[in-house]
């Protein structure tokens, strides 16, 4: 079958981004179209690919979006099948903050929220619950996530909580190095695609030129880079890390307005990540919406295109796996937390 080009990889993926709804469940729609229904990748392709974005900060449907299109059409695809996805969910976001924004004040909407509150205690414990699950098969993951909890509680930076989990999990954690299995394809072997050096490059210049023409504009994307750098696990993982820093080290909003953006969240299609969009906006109108969204998710699409090429070695070192294993652990004390701190708001 011939590869689609760049315009037909983006208009697949805006369509399937209209009704992207439930976050990773997204993945099997995504394997339905790009496997079963336009033959653009094999099955032991695309399950590499779920492989390397569980193993990625970001979120996992939003990843393998961009997986897709980088196995298709090289970078430029990536981009244009990662922009097609987010695309539908960053404008309904953007309406929805613009609305909130306008009538949070009425009781109607008020009252509207107040319920939409209680469902994101239950989203967030749920959340937890599913990490801890997962994660928590042995009585040191458990421990690893309960000094994680404790040390949020007590004011310490998530990042250096997640760093220590990180260094903890390598040293505990040595599990066995897994088989090599990544598919690569021609000039894939150890060799980062030139493009994403410019693109890195171009966004390296566009955080230093806000630093210079709007500080706020600059805050907001140096604290969403930070924050989709350190979410691994999925998009849940990052709610821990933007409230901290949203809520708690910046002040920018209150608990109970971050908890409305999460309700925002959920209903729009899309990872729960575009909450950034809803942070944005609120803090500085329409720029920071626009900034916030392309900062929470830039940060993992380069990593992602920048570690393909070398990630059968990669997997294959045992403190990998543990590094890993203990940086999840980390966020189901973090989600705990934040779950108790939601239910007494």
């Amino acid at each position: 079958m011939p590869r689609p080009g760049t315009a037909a990889i983006f208009g697949s993926f805006l369509r399937l981004g209209i009704t992207a709804f439930g976050g990773p469940a997204m993945v099997a729609h995504i394997k339905e179209m790009s496997v079963k229904r336009n033959g653009w990748l094999t099955e032991e392709t695309f399950k590499d690919g779920v492989v390397i974005c569980q193993s990625m900060p970001g979120a996992t449907a939003m990843q393998m979006a961009a997986y897709v299109g980088l196995r298709v059409a090289g970078v430029r695809g990536a981009i244009a099948s990662y922009a097609g996805f987010g695309l539908p969910a960053f404008l309904l976001m953007l309406t929805l903050a613009v609305f909130y924004s306008g009538s949070r004040e009425l009781p109607l909407v008020v009252s509207l929220f107040q319920g939409l509150q209680v469902m994101v205690v239950a989203i967030v414990a749920n959340a937890t619950f599913r990490f801890g699950r997962d994660v928590g098969k042995k009585p040191e993951d458990l421990v690893l996530a309960g000094v994680a909890a404790a040390l949020f509680w007590l004011g310490v930076s998530p990042f250096a909580v997640i760093v220590g989990a990180a260094i903890a999990g390598a040293l505990l954690f040595r599990g066995p190095a897994l088989p090599p299995s990544f598919t690569k394809k021609e000039g894939d072997a150890g060799k980062v695609p030139r493009p994403i050096v410019v693109f890195m490059l171009l966004a390296c210049a566009g955080v230093a030129g806000l630093y210079f023409a709007d500080r706020k504009l600059y805050q907001i994307a140096a604290l969403m880079l930070r924050i989709d750098l350190f979410a691994f696990g999925g998009g849940f993982a990052s709610l821990p890390l933007m409230f901290h820093e949203v809520v708690n080290a910046m002040g920018w909003m209150d608990g109970k307005t971050f908890m409305d953006g999460i309700a925002l969240g959920q209903v729009t299609p899309g990872p729960i990540i575009i909450t950034a969009t809803f942070v944005g906006y609120l803090v500085r109108g329409f720029p920071g919406a626009l900034v916030a969204t392309a900062a929470i998710f830039t940060p993992s699409f380069v990593v992602l295109v920048a570690v393909t090429p070398f990630f059968d070695r990669l997997k294959s070192g045992r403190h990998f796996f543990g590094a890993t294993r203990g940086i999840l652990a980390s966020f189901v004390g973090l989600l705990f937390y934040m779950t108790i701190r939601f239910a007494v708001a």
